[in-house]
């Protein structure tokens, strides 16, 4: 989604300059976020993908390898090697995205686990759960919540495995996440609270889940859904600085010349937020600084929505390692939490229900993350 944002956003301002892409997949462009809630929408894998390589080529006057990973970055040299063939480039975006995090689990059916984080990871979901009815769930953040909301509404047993005491634990406060927790209770979903999955065995019965605290959930198919990690390996392996994410500057170069990062990957003025909407400012940044006009990228407060229609919530998280508290009010709309740090600034927020209208009033008292 990065890569070809960044991709669109640049031949608005440069039609004929040379232009190649890079992908380990097929390079079919579709709209991740949607992945989490294709179910209730009628969607199957191939219907999200709304169009093919060939027609992005042709879209973005581009040559697009698929199926073709780059194993190497030579920043001296200007090179990269992709399937073992050298290319040449002027400059380099790295749009690698964030990979998931697997859990240490113990168990014979360990592998068996499942994990979605792009379409063919999806369509392989999509296989394992046609004829299956009990799906277990590890994690209760953002993901996790919205696909145990897909997946009940379309019909399955959901049970859900979470090591905090209230879902989005690093995002809400508890008043906003026991109102999810209720909402998506009162759809069916089962909640095994403050436990984590430590084996996965398999028996007649189906998929066994050891949890922590010595029991255990029986299920068809187990979701992890425990988080994301920027891909940072390749930028490391050329010497390029990375620390939680590979360390660009606000105009989104590395500590290398010539070599960009943008998306889940990236790490921009010590900021990693694996959203849309920064990636979709930084891409129209990039593609000024790439067609000639330095520019910097610019974040004002993003409120992130999240896909469960049984309590909608909107965040606005305060920035990571902010001091301060949340101050929270509940009533028949829903729950309106908002972060205040020293002298009783507005950090962030956290609203459920129908005060979610009230997002854009919020965000525009907030501070820009990246003014």
């Amino acid at each position: 989604m990065a890569g070809y944002t960044l991709a669109r956003e640049f031949r608005k301002l440069d039609k004929e300059t040379p232009l190649v892409m890079v992908t380990a997949d097929d390079g079919r462009f579709y709209s991740k976020p949607m992945l989490s809630n294709a179910l209730a929408s009628g969607k199957t894998p191939d219907a999200l993908a709304t169009q093919s390589a060939e027609q992005m080529q042709l879209q973005l006057n581009a040559e697009i390898h698929t199926h073709a990973r780059v194993e190497a970055i030579d920043t001296q040299q200007h090179l990269i090697s992709v399937n073992g063939q050298s290319m040449a480039y002027s400059k380099l975006v790295l749009a690698l995205g964030a990979g998931t995090i697997r859990p240490a689990l113990q168990g014979d059916a360990a592998e068996a686990v499942l994990s979605v984080n792009d379409l063919t990871d999806y369509a392989r979901f999509r296989d394992a759960i046609d004829g299956a009815r009990r799906i277990a769930i590890m994690g209760g953040g953002l993901i996790g919540c919205e696909f145990a909301n897909d997946l009940r509404i379309a019909g399955y047993e959901v049970e859900v495995i979470h090591a905090g005491n209230h879902p989005l634990d690093s995002l809400l406060p508890s008043e906003a996440g026991d109102a999810v927790r209720q909402a998506l209770e009162s759809l069916g979903v089962v909640w095994q609270m403050n436990k984590k999955a430590e084996a996965v065995s398999r028996s007649e019965r189906g998929l066994h889940i050891g949890l922590s605290d010595g029991s255990e959930v029986v299920a068809d198919v187990v979701l992890s859904a425990i988080g994301l990690r920027p891909n940072t390996a390749l930028a490391a392996a050329a010497g390029i600085q990375v620390k939680r994410g590979i360390v660009v500057n606000r105009r989104l170069e590395s500590s290398v010349p010539d070599v960009y990062a943008l998306g889940d990957c990236a790490e921009v003025e010590g900021h990693v937020m694996l959203y849309v909407m920064p990636l979709m400012q930084a891409a129209r940044a990039l593609a000024k600084t790439l067609s000639g006009t330095p520019t910097d990228v610019v974040y004002a407060a993003m409120p992130v929505a999240v896909k469960t229609p049984a309590c909608p919530v909107s965040i606005c998280p305060p920035p990571m390692g902010s001091e301060g508290k949340w101050q929270a009010s509940c009533d028949e709309s829903g729950v309106c939490a908002l972060f205040y740090g020293a002298e009783n600034t507005l950090l962030g927020f956290a609203l459920t229900g129908k005060a979610t209208a009230q997002k854009n009033t919020w965000a525009q008292q907030l501070p820009a993350i990246l003014g």
